[in-house]
């Protein structure tokens, strides 16, 4: 199994920034692809943020030019850089990982997620 740990969700005013982390622990595995998402109530989850192995990334058309995914593969963490926040970027954030397992094979994994708000 696989684990994903989160943090960095918190409070902030509009304009303010803030870095979100996850980190993938457990069984021996190949990172494919890991990735933000937000949830927030009464809405569907979306994509934030993804980035690939090979460095293919892909934002939301929303955070374009405030938000920057980055990872760090020597401990598979994946960092949400989220400045010029706006109220309308609150919500749970959930990370994500698809990865291949050995032996096993390809799964998705989903964090239990951090919680930005964004208010004065």
């Amino acid at each position: 199994q696989v684990q994903l740990v989160e943090s960095g969700g918190a409070l902030v005013q509009p304009g303010g920034s803030l870095r979100l982390s996850c980190t993938a622990s457990g069984s021996r595995f190949i990172v494919n692809a890991m990735g933000w998402y937000r949830q927030t109530p009464g809405e569907q989850r979306e994509l934030v943020a993804r980035i690939a192995a090979g460095g293919t990334i892909n934002y939301a058309d929303s955070v374009k030019g405030r938000f920057t995914i980055s990872k760090a593969n020597s401990t598979n963490t994946v960092f949400l850089q989220m400045d010029s926040l706006k109220p309308e970027d609150t919500g749970l954030y959930e990370c994500s990982l698809d990865a291949y397992l050995y032996g096993k094979g390809e799964y998705f994994y989903w964090g239990q997620g951090t919680q930005v708000t964004v208010s004065s």
